[in-house]
């Protein structure tokens, strides 16, 4: 490890004023020095979009001419120049993804932080590599690729380049939720908005199964006469948390905005690291509740984690292949069900107040006979 590479802060927000106030210039491709210690990389995702274009189409240009027969919207899409490119639907957030996950795998860094502040919703950002994943799976089964690629050898390489985007899916979810080395910070106001989000982010911690370190409650900036106020919030927001593991970090009320980088050391902030801890659909157990005689067509198995629910009507569950797709307060997540349960159908669900509770049976048509 160079010695002057110890800390990565990366932004993913195109407007993010970060390079301006660390006195840096933006640059996309290779991170910039701010100290001796930090380095700041801004991601550009049009540019992430556009160069991982081209590799993508050279590969269906050259499937294209080297099968003698015509695969259907294979010319097509290698004719889109990726300067008629906007935007794909997740893929930029997956490319993102990718990028941090590259920098984190490197052995550059000693530690790295994602500012995620100044996307629209931070959880359809952590989740992109999930759901790109279900939809390639979906649209192109893996069994159907394989198939492809052993029928029609020009297509190997095609089905190789998906292959690889689906491994880096996997990669990237299981790095997102690892309690190992990741920690989640959520920062909220102190005002009613942050009273309003906050079930709402915490429900979107457990379903995703992130390992939740902190939660930061910002009192503003402001006069006095406000503490009173934002300090009953904030003691609303502290209850709301709950949970064994997690810090309730306060940033006490300034007077002034950080406008500066040398404002930041007024805030007394300090981020605890990973603990090892999972939480919510990732420390999900399988129990069987109910052996009957002991056939597999009379067994019962139960799916259970700890779940917040600030609306337990709005709760919705549905099945997508070897996804169970959880609806909470209209934030959809595909949580990957354990392989016994894949062979099963659903036939009962439940909350608690504190656990959600799925049950499974087995379907004869996949289930093992005699066991």
């Amino acid at each position: 490890m160079a010695p002057d590479r110890d800390t990565l802060l990366v932004t993913v927000d195109r407007l993010s004023p970060t390079a301006s106030l660390l006195g840096v210039f933006r640059n996309s491709d290779e991170p910039v020095a701010v100290s001796s210690r930090l380095h700041l990389l801004s991601l550009d995702r049009l540019a992430l979009l556009e160069n991982t274009w081209h590799e993508f189409t050279a590969v269906l240009s050259e499937t294209a001419s080297r099968s003698k027969v015509a695969l259907p919207g294979v010319g097509v899409l290698a004719d889109i120049a990726p300067g008629e490119l906007v935007t794909l639907p997740g893929i930029d957030d997956f490319l993102v993804l990718r990028r941090i996950r590259d920098e984190a795998v490197s052995g550059h860094w000693r530690r790295i932080v994602v500012d995620a502040s100044g996307h629209g919703d931070p959880f359809e950002f952590l989740r992109a590599s999930s759901v790109l994943s279900q939809s390639l799976n979906r649209l192109w089964p893996r069994h159907r690729r394989l198939a492809a690629a052993a029928e029609r050898p020009m297509m190997a390489q095609l089905t190789a380049a998906v292959d690889a985007i689906d491994r880096d899916c996997a990669d990237i979810t299981e790095l997102v939720s690892d309690p190992h080395a990741v920690a989640l910070h959520l920062v909220v106001g102190a005002d009613d908005r942050g009273e309003r989000l906050l079930p709402q982010f915490l429900a979107g911690v457990d379903v995703m199964g992130l390992a939740l370190r902190s939660v930061v409650i910002n009192h503003g900036v402001g006069h006095d006469s406000d503490v009173v106020a934002t300090g009953e919030i904030a003691e609303r927001l502290g209850e709301m948390v709950g949970a064994d593991g997690v810090d309730r970090v306060d940033v006490a009320r300034l007077d002034q905005t950080i406008d500066r980088a040398a404002r930041l050391r007024r805030l007394g902030v300090t981020l605890s690291g990973p603990n090892g801890r999972r939480r919510g659909s990732g420390d999900a157990q399988v129990t069987e509740i109910d052996a009957g005689s002991g056939s597999g067509a009379e067994r019962v198995y139960e799916f259970t984690w700890r779940q917040r629910l600030p609306d337990p009507e709005a709760l919705q569950l549905g099945r997508s292949g070897d996804d169970l797709l959880v609806t909470v307060g209209g934030f959809r997540h595909p949580v990957r069900l354990p392989s016994v349960l894949r062979r099963c159908t659903v036939v009962d669900a439940g909350w608690d107040g504190v656990e959600l509770a799925i049950r499974f049976v087995p379907d004869p048509a996949l289930w093992p006979k005699g066991r």
